[in-house]
């Protein structure tokens, strides 16, 4: 049974996002089981339906044909005697390995209950299994769960499983606190430990969660990339992030090819965390797509939402590309989105920027995707200002001097809800020749995607309604505008939900 949302209620809620998913009410967090199965990409999530709030966690779930449009579905697991339904993954058991499907195939859940030993009533973290044999409308818990646990470990959590080709065996990447476990199986109900990952390499400013282990093309041959997001520490205003490593995986253990102390950051905004890639897309489509929840556990529980909190990224395509400094990745949302393109103003000749001109000027549009090329000619600052009033703007802008991409959002409305909300966010980008733009802006979020995607920077905003400007502004230098492309974006929810 689908849920479909009424005429009389597009998701039209204050600062609720008109282009990206978010669940009909209450709370979301991690997105989890991302699997594409039989013509339909699912989303569950981490979701507590009875409040705005995080507690007991159930997985929520959708459907897309296309990861624009989503059908909502009735919630797909619930708590148990084992505890919380924490974050995991789903795969296709298409050999039925499992010996769930009576020889077809079907999918199999794998997630951590987070519950109480039930002899000593100590918490603890386990995974279990459950499976679908209806394209995931409804799901039965394995007789023997838990199948993997160890009671010395207590953050053991968010198990990421992949079919690892090469030997015929399923491996499991697994958080445990201040590291990842491998483990491997045959059949998904027993698995043996193979190696651990990470106690002295990378970023350790918070506790490891949401794995992710995967392989892409670069130069002919392929890289290992291992995703860890960390969570958030009130120590670090940065709050919770994720970063990934490159390196290669031999079916038992993960090498980085970077030094240990050097930290690659997935994105540089503070909204982009416990992303995850689906899995089972089809060979002959060939991308990684990814997806990650659009807020921050800094302020997650707090963000001025009413009827529900949180909503995901734009789902995104990750490819490698080589650099000065090393492999990196590179991040592209979907075409798909692009079928919400309304446009709205193209520029396709020079235009030298000039200070206190607004090209932009008689435009209101707060939902839209915008394209722009620019060539710096001396030294400057410019860039775009979003969801604009007397009162209120969000900054996107270069800094030529620091070689520094940046998203203010301290004038971007509504931030008392969190004293570490207001802030800049910056990275290091260097420009050799023209600098690329592509920005999506929602009611309540801004993605940067400079350069290609090469680099990507992901921000909440909390804006007033009257707040629909834009401005295309240079404070000092020379800059050319070489092209620009304005594209208002339909609202996925305008045809009833699906």
């Amino acid at each position: 049974m689908s849920m479909k949302i009424s005429p009389t209620n597009f998701f039209n809620e204050k600062y609720r996002p008109q282009f990206h998913f978010t669940p009909i009410k209450n709370w979301m967090n991690d997105p989890n089981g991302m699997v594409y199965f039989q013509g339909e990409y699912h989303l569950f999530y981490q979701h507590h339906p009875e409040s705005t709030v995080w507690g007991p966690m159930h997985w929520g779930h959708a459907v897309s044909s296309d990861m624009v449009h989503w059908e909502h579905l009735p919630i797909a697991l619930f708590p148990d005697e084992n505890g919380y339904i924490f974050s995991g993954s789903i795969v296709v058991d298409t050999w039925d390995s499992s010996g769930f499907f009576d020889g077809g195939e079907g999918l199999v859940a794998i997630f951590t209950h987070a519950g109480e030993h039930p002899d000593t009533k100590t918490p603890r973290q386990v995974q279990s299994l459950a499976y679908s044999t209806d394209k995931g409308r409804t799901w039965t818990k394995y007789e023997g769960n838990p199948v993997l646990e160890d009671t010395s470990i207590a953050d053991f959590r968010d198990p990421k499983v992949i079919w690892y080709e090469k030997e015929s065996k399923w491996i499991m990447v697994l958080s445990a606190g201040n590291h990842v476990r491998f483990y491997s199986s045959s059949d998904m109900k027993s698995w043996r430990f193979e190696s651990s990952f990470g106690e002295k390499e990378g970023s350790h400013l918070g506790v490891w969660e949401c794995p992710d282990l995967f392989q892409l093309p670069i130069e002919g041959g392929h890289r290992w990339v291992l995703i860890v997001s960390i969570g958030d520490d009130p120590a670090y205003t940065e709050g919770s992030r994720t970063q990934y490593f490159i390196g290669d995986f031999d079916g038992k253990m993960f090498t980085n090819e970077n030094d240990s102390e050097k930290v690659l950051w997935l994105d540089f905004g503070r909204d982009n965390y416990a992303g995850v890639t689906w899995s089972n897309v089809p060979k002959e489509d060939g991308r990684r797509l990814f997806i990650g929840w659009m807020s921050n556990w800094k302020y997650a529980n707090q963000v001025p939402t009413e009827t529900w909190r949180s909503a995901m990224t734009l789902p995104r395509s990750l490819t490698l590309n080589s650099t000065r400094e090393g492999i990196r990745l590179v991040q592209t949302p979907v075409q798909e989105i692009s079928a919400l393109r309304k446009p709205i103003t193209s520029i396709q000749r020079t235009i030298t920027l000039i200070p206190g001109e607004n090209i932009l000027k008689d435009i209101k549009t707060k939902t839209f995707e915008l394209k722009a090329c620019f060539k710096i000619k001396e030294a400057a600052v410019f860039g775009i200002k979003v969801h604009q009033s007397k009162e209120e703007e969000t900054i996107i802008g270069y800094d030529s001097d620091r070689s520094v991409l940046y998203v203010d959002r301290r004038r971007s409305g509504d931030k008392t809800f969190h004293n570490e909300f207001s802030c800049v966010q910056e990275m290091e980008v260097f420009i050799e020749d023209q600098f690329a733009l592509q920005i999506f802006v929602d009611t309540s979020s801004v993605e940067v995607f400079a350069n290609d995607g090469k680099h990507v920077l992901t921000s909440l905003i909390f804006p007033r309604e009257e707040s629909n400007g834009l401005e295309l502004f240079l404070d000092h230098g020379a800059v050319d505008l070489k092209s620009l492309d304005l594209f208002d974006y339909q609202s996925i929810w305008a045809i009833g939900g699906s």
